[in-house]
């Protein structure tokens, strides 16, 4: 068995030797000391996490798809990640898609032990269908879990694109992937538990690079989700309200837009700014249509 004493992620800090003797307080000071040090620590990665975000826009534009993988704590957040991405910007379920060593089930039931097979994930790669097309973003804190690199093994194999994101420094995990992300947040106050400073870093860059790339196919206009999936209460108040908030239009009337959109809030969007009547949605939708659902491109033409 392997000595992994010498990872980053692995080492004790110094900055909290007697943690079982730190009152609540003190505990918590110390873990927003430790935490304060993530937000640099990622971005030190800017320039790579921007060329993430780049090549992810370009293969979801041109047909392809995102696939995070991982397991334990590194795993979860993938699917958490893409689990969010249908309901904020009206993805279909398949687009993006998050992969954990054990299945489903290890979302909320550990099965660490299943993270050892690097052909359990060449195998997910396989039945996932993966091409060339195809993003694979393996996630491990550590940098040395076997399923991720199984994974992206595959992918790469497949002529899929491979992005790498760890925590530990390349010298004590060299890979040969087509990008590499790491946010080095230093040893954790609970030695080893990466669902602490990693995570979080973790989650981070998660969020930039799906969000960007969201941004980049035209799901957003201005800072609003102009593409939000309105399947709750909740959501056509938020649809209704960037109605109301981009168009000065006001609540009944950006109501009635979206239900004659079939709740499609940036159809509705197009239609209130251009003067569009709910009689012409057909005309507006093959505008928005033209322009590969990119409401400021459309505009341009209109105007």
């Amino acid at each position: 068995m392997e000595d992994r004493g010498y990872l980053l992620t692995e080492q004790a800090n110094p900055a909290s030797w007697a943690l079982d003797q730190l009152s609540p307080l003190g505990m918590v000071e110390l873990f927003i000391c430790e935490d304060s040090k993530v937000i640099p620590a990622v971005a030190e990665q800017k320039q790579q996490i921007a060329q993430a975000i780049t090549i992810v826009s370009q293969a979801l534009g041109a047909g392809g798809r995102l696939f995070y993988v991982g397991a334990g704590t590194s795993g979860r957040l993938g699917v958490l990640d893409a689990a969010e991405c249908p309901p904020t910007f009206c993805t279909p379920p398949d687009l993006i898609q998050g992969i954990i060593a054990g299945g489903l089930s290890a979302m909320v039931r550990s099965a660490e032990a299943l993270e050892d097979s690097a052909s359990e994930g060449a195998q997910a790669m396989q039945q996932a269908g993966v091409t060339h097309r195809d993003v694979v973003l393996g996630i491990s804190a550590g940098g040395t879990t076997p399923f991720v690199h199984g994974a992206l093994q595959e992918a790469k194999r497949r002529g899929a694109t491979t992005i790498f994101l760890t925590c530990v420094p390349a010298e004590q995990v060299a890979t040969d992937y087509h990008l590499e992300i790491r946010p080095l947040v230093g040893a954790e106050i609970l030695a080893g538990s990466t669902r602490l400073k990693a995570g979080t870093a973790t989650k981070l860059v998660l969020n930039m690079i799906s969000t960007g790339a969201m941004v980049r196919l035209g799901k957003v206009y201005g800072n609003r989700m102009v593409d939000v999936a309105v399947t709750n209460q909740k959501l056509a108040d938020r649809a209704i309200r960037i109605l109301c908030d981009l168009t000065g239009c006001d609540r009944p009337t950006a109501a009635e837009y979206l239900k004659q959109t079939g709740n499609n809030t940036k159809l509705a969007l197009l239609m209130l700014i251009t003067g569009t009547p709910t009689t012409q949605v057909g005309k507006a939708r093959q505008l928005l249509a033209q322009h590969n659902g990119n409401i400021r491109s459309a505009l341009q033409e209109y105007r």
